[in-house]
């Protein structure tokens, strides 16, 4: 069985975010007014945001349930804070987790000089209602403490890619080539199907400063 490979490029994203208060969001699935029912979810995987916030910008304190989310630092100091009384910063090339489980309200700020990049994903949790739990993590793998069915691994050589039914590869930087393709910075590939059993059997080729990051899922909501 063959692998399919659904690329989309950074610039089919939909923008969002308030580019006023120094915030310019690109959403690769259905997100908020941009509803798309065609493009609501991929394996796991709900959404995958593209952040950039100026110096002294932020979100304001706003509330989750039931979600995984995972957070790349690309550029520049993200400061953490939430209703559970918690602040981390967290610096480029680290990341974090937020299992929101039963609800929990938090803030992402700017907290320095150079503008801040970052890439955030949210995931379909395992169970409902748990209690929230947050995790900061450097990386390499990233496992979310509410959905081990997925695994964020940060990839910056040429690898196999995981044997798992559902894979999403997002460029941080460089040049990546996935069966064919060649992906840019904020180009992504939605690889599904793969070997008997639900593999997908496909390599990634990366030049020398190239980062991406991969997200392999054993399934989707209901499934798996």
């Amino acid at each position: 069985m063959i692998a399919m490979v659904d690329v989309r490029r950074g610039g089919q994203r939909y923008a969002g975010g308030e580019p006023e208060a120094g915030i310019e969001s690109r959403h690769a699935f259905s997100f908020g007014a941009h509803y798309d029912p065609t493009n609501l979810r991929f394996g796991l995987l709900l959404a995958c945001n593209e952040e950039r916030l100026a110096p002294g910008a932020g979100f304001a304190e706003h509330r989750h349930r039931d979600t995984e989310i995972v957070t790349w630092v690309v550029q520049g100091r993200l400061e953490h804070r939430d209703s559970a009384g918690r602040t981390a910063l967290v610096e480029a090339g680290r990341g974090q987790v937020l299992s929101a489980g039963a609800g929990i309200a938090h803030t992402e700020r700017h907290a320095g000089p150079d503008p801040l990049v970052f890439v955030q994903l949210w995931l379909h949790p395992a169970a409902f209602g748990t209690p929230p739990r947050y995790a900061a993590s450097p990386g390499p793998d990233i496992v979310p403490p509410g959905q081990p069915g997925a695994v964020l691994t940060v990839a910056r050589g040429g690898a196999a890619l995981p044997p798992a039914p559902f894979v999403y590869v997002h460029v941080v930087r460089g040049l990546v080539r996935i069966a064919g393709h060649t992906l840019e910075p904020g180009d992504a590939a939605r690889i599904s199907g793969g070997r008997p059993g639900g593999g997908a059997a496909v390599r990634a080729e990366a030049d020398g400063d190239a980062e991406y990051l991969v997200c392999a899922m054993d399934g989707e909501p209901g499934y798996g």
